[in-house]
């Protein structure tokens, strides 16, 4: 079994977990911060709202993990705030995100949809490189299978599984490359860079989640990440085809460069 404790020096203990969520952000934060040099924004402005995203993106994931499993916190209310232990949910930490970049992209005139593009591809790539925090934990896992038939799956808790967070991170840097790609196309309208991280991540994440063993629920019997899932990738693909729809038929195509 995996220990998910890197070190410990007295009441000090390092997890992996902590390491690669905090790498995760670092490299994140980095990437996001070239491009918007690359855009010639303010530096110290664009930084100020990294100071403020990471933190606050990481709380909203874990208000969204605690409140679908209220019934285990309400009854251990100390571990609420033990996100060492696990339990972060991404799209708790999209929603605040895109609060967060909402209102900063006001404050100091980015253009929202301008940096949605600047932050998407950052985030999946943390996405990527955070899987494997759930890895080192032993979570975030699959159904028990035949390794005979799949010759992939790892052994985790008593059993071979489908390793869905490696399903997961492979997803994540396969969207990753997809935006690098296509975010340095012309005639792309603000927001068009975010809106195929939602459509591509929501894509893979539906059918993923359905192999898991963990997923929080709705009413008890719906996936919430399913559910989400859908609702965001049909939702953008709408907005995009609306958006796009609308400045071809009025004469008018803006480039995000």
């Amino acid at each position: 079994m995996l220990d998910p404790i890197i070190f410990s020096f007295g009441p000090v203990t390092v997890r992996w977990y902590g390491v690669l969520i905090a790498a995760a952000m670092v490299i994140g934060a980095f990437l996001a911060l070239r491009e918007a040099k690359r855009r010639d924004w303010n530096e110290d402005n664009f930084l100020n709202m990294a100071l403020a995203l990471l933190p606050i993106s990481i709380l909203g994931a874990r208000i969204y993990y605690v409140l679908f499993n209220w019934s285990y916190y309400a009854a251990n209310p100390s571990e609420i705030i033990a996100i060492w232990h696990g339990g972060l949910a991404i799209h708790g930490a999209i929603i605040a995100g895109i609060l967060v970049i909402w209102f900063f992209s006001r404050y100091y005139d980015f253009g929202f949809g301008h940096t949605l593009d600047v932050v998407a591809p950052s985030m999946v790539l943390g996405q990527a490189i955070g899987r494997w925090g759930n890895f080192f934990n032993q979570e975030a896992y699959g159904y028990e299978v035949d390794p005979s038939k799949i010759p992939w799956a790892m052994y985790i808790d008593g059993a071979y599984r489908h390793p869905t967070f490696l399903y997961e991170s492979i997803w994540d840097l396969l969207v990753f490359l997809l935006l690098l790609a296509i975010r340095r196309r012309r005639n792309l309208l603000p927001g068009d860079v975010a809106l195929t991280y939602i459509i591509f991540y929501s894509a893979g994440r539906f059918v993923i989640e359905g192999l898991r063993t963990d997923s929080l629920m709705l009413f008890g019997f719906l996936r919430a990440a399913q559910v989400v899932s859908l609702a965001a990738g049909i939702g953008s693909i709408l907005i995009m085809w609306y958006r796009h729809r609308k400045n071809i038929t009025g004469g008018r195509i803006r480039s995000i460069r």
